[in-house]
């Protein structure tokens, strides 16, 4: 307990709280998880442009999302099927990272990167691009405008979604493939891929990842937030 006092603050457990209750209200929940949907399929799309092509990349209003790649060898579709679940993870952990450094700037921008790559590149249906624009508006008023407090807390409030979604999101898939092992996402499509490992495993695998982000951030000390 005394590990923990020293690691977190009472400032990181309040915005968790609030990021779990405001992700399940009607609606608004939806609009705002879609945060943790562009990372993971920006994430898909970002390993597949290593030897492989991104096609377009799909957001729906239900926080689904779909990234269509092609690839040129096996270990394209692999890495590129790894990617989604453990690429939201490091992002969480990364956010939480600059903002216990109180770089809220490089941040900003990153997450502006996203937004951008994916409006000019990728996203091609009605809702992603309405979602894109007026959710990146709000990157650039914090960019711009606003104290520092209010740009701290508006990102802790983003970085504190990412890290509930990805361990909800990857605790989903792992119920998934054990109840619909032949319809758990990535985890079917990586069983598939691999042909040996089955998709219980991987459900297993991104599951633990994510654990271990959320556990590396507290052994870092990044969720001691001032």
């Amino acid at each position: 307990m005394r590990v923990l006092k020293q690691k977190i603050t009472w400032k990181f457990c309040l915005f968790i709280v609030i990021a779990i209750i405001l992700t399940n209200i009607p609606f608004l929940g939806s609009y705002i998880r879609m945060i943790n949907t562009l990372v993971h399929e920006s994430g898909h799309a970002l390993i597949a442009l290593f030897g492989g092509k991104v096609h377009t990349i799909s957001l729906f209003m239900n926080t689904e999302g779909v990234t269509y790649t092609s690839h040129s060898n096996w270990f394209g579709s692999f890495f590129t099927g790894i990617g989604g679940y453990v690429f939201s993870s490091f992002i969480a952990f990364l956010s939480f990272w600059f903002i216990s450094r109180k770089k809220y700037k490089p941040l900003i921008i990153i997450l502006l990167l996203f937004v951008g790559l994916n409006l000019l590149l990728w996203v091609r249906n009605f809702y992603g691009i309405f979602w894109l624009i007026s959710f990146g508006s709000l990157f650039f008023l914090l960019l711009f405008k606003g104290s520092a407090s209010f740009v701290q807390n508006c990102l802790l409030m983003i970085a504190s979604i990412l890290l509930v979604e990805s361990l909800t999101s990857s605790f989903t898939i792992l119920m998934l493939s054990f109840i619909q092992p032949h319809a758990a996402g990535d985890a079917t499509g990586l069983a598939k891929t691999t042909m040996f490992i089955p998709t219980q495993l991987w459900g297993l695998f991104f599951f633990a990842q994510a654990i271990a982000f959320m556990l590396a951030g507290l052994k870092k000390g990044i969720y001691r937030i001032d």
